[in-house]
């Protein structure tokens, strides 16, 4: 099949996977879609024993779809800035500190802690998965995923300033786990006894500095744009250009561009950039498009890890690694995330049970999947894989429907 035909049938089944939510099951969208698209994946595979045919079109359809670049390389930056585009700026700055290091330091110790517990738990299985698969492992399940928390955070009453913690960490610590990951696969690639640690600090600097100047570069860009013309049909353009464009030129010169995408969307979303720059029919025209960009991904998004299901390896060894991969990683994020809130819960006035909250509501998604398909098959990619999208399925289902009762029992309201 040719790419326009297998976008059609994406969003025509999104379209109604969708309608199929809003109409019975009445979950969050997100959430809907996938357990629908799981659930029509589980019935393909239980069909398919008496109807191969039918299995084997939607394996070959899946098959076709390069997650890993469908994501990475196309929608994370749509998605990335639409979300960073609503994000109240004031808030994020007031808690810029403990953001940073839960993006930073967090996301870091969080690669490590995860590795070594799963390192010891693959071996105990009778895996054997090297340590340096196993820091792979930890880096691409370590950063939360803003897309598919930040609408069920708004529906569950949490307060203000948690919320803009746990978004604000998870679109920031998208960009920096990306380049962590990154850097321990090149590792991985080289072999241990190739580790230079000089070039790893310049690659991450690079990476993450590089991401965040041209962020403010390409938001400085749109900003005099903008503010020169007053045609809304055109100043869309420019911020869709600034996306598509941004996002190209950062993979270019080796820069994050996640990190480029949140830094401008946060500049292009600042109340005095749209005071100074846009009319009230630009402003409305601008947030519509990308509210609509941000349903339009994450309905195919979450459509797809829902159907990836059907080429995965679910040994009962595999199966029994997942599950018990889920408190392994939560634990490790709450310890991750004990440090920075000790360090700013007085001075920053905290919600009760910040930790607790934020482990809990710090979902895992489709970037942490993308980043397993991208390993190679020597990375031990086959038992991670199916580990990484068990934790994944656990994380949005489980924890996404429950995140809104567990504030409104533990956290104060504003």
């Amino acid at each position: 099949m040719d790419l326009l035909t297998i976008i059609t049938i994406l969003i025509v089944v999104a379209a109604f996977f969708g309608y199929l939510n809003v109409r019975f099951l009445k979950l969050p969208v997100t959430i809907g879609l996938m357990v629908i698209s799981l659930a029509f994946s589980l019935l393909t595979m239980g069909v398919g024993q008496y109807f191969p045919a039918l299995f084997e079109m939607e394996k070959s359809l899946v098959e076709q779809i390069d997650f890993h670049e469908a994501l990475m390389q196309g929608m994370l930056s749509f998605l990335l800035f639409a979300g960073a585009l609503h994000v109240d700026f004031r808030q994020l700055k007031d808690m810029r500190w403990p953001i940073l290091l839960f993006a930073t330091l967090g996301v870091v110790t969080s690669t490590f802690l995860v590795a070594g517990l799963a390192y010891g738990l693959f071996n105990a299985l009778g895996l054997s998965i090297p340590f340096l698969h196993c820091l792979l492992f930890g880096a691409l399940i370590s950063p939360t995923d803003p897309i598919a928390v930040l609408g069920i955070l708004k529906k569950a009453g949490v307060p203000k300033s948690l919320e803009t913690k746990i978004v604000g960490e998870s679109l920031f610590n998208d960009g920096i786990g990306v380049v962590v990951f990154i850097t321990i696969y090149q590792l991985a690639q080289a072999g241990a006894g190739q580790f230079d640690a000089g070039q790893v600090a310049f690659l991450f600097a690079e990476e993450v500095g590089g991401g965040i100047l041209l962020g403010l570069g390409l938001g400085y860009l749109a900003y005099y744009m903008m503010k020169t013309i007053d045609d809304y049909e055109v100043e869309v353009l420019v911020t869709l250009a600034l996306v598509m464009g941004g996002y190209l030129l950062a993979s270019s010169l080796h820069f994050s561009g996640p990190l480029a995408m949140v830094v401008a969307g946060l500049m292009v979303g600042h109340e005095r950039f749209r005071t100074s720059s846009m009319s009230e029919q630009t402003e409305r025209y601008v947030d519509k498009f990308w509210e609509l960009m941000d349903v339009l991904f994450n309905a195919v998004l979450f459509v797809l890890i829902g159907l990836e299901i059907i080429i995965l390896d679910f040994s009962t060894v595999y199966l029994l690694a997942g599950a018990l991969a889920i408190p392994m990683v939560l634990l490790a994020r709450a310890t991750a995330l004990a440090g920075p809130i000790a360090l700013f819960k007085k001075r920053l006035a905290f919600a009760p049970k910040t930790n607790l909250i934020m482990t809990w509501g710090g979902l895992r998604g489709g970037i942490s999947i993308a980043l397993a398909l991208s390993l190679a098959d020597y990375m031990s990619r086959t038992p991670i894989l199916t580990v990484t999208y068990i934790v994944v399925v656990f994380s949005i289902i489980v924890q996404g429907l429950t995140v809104g009762k567990m504030v409104q029992k533990y956290a104060t309201k504003p």
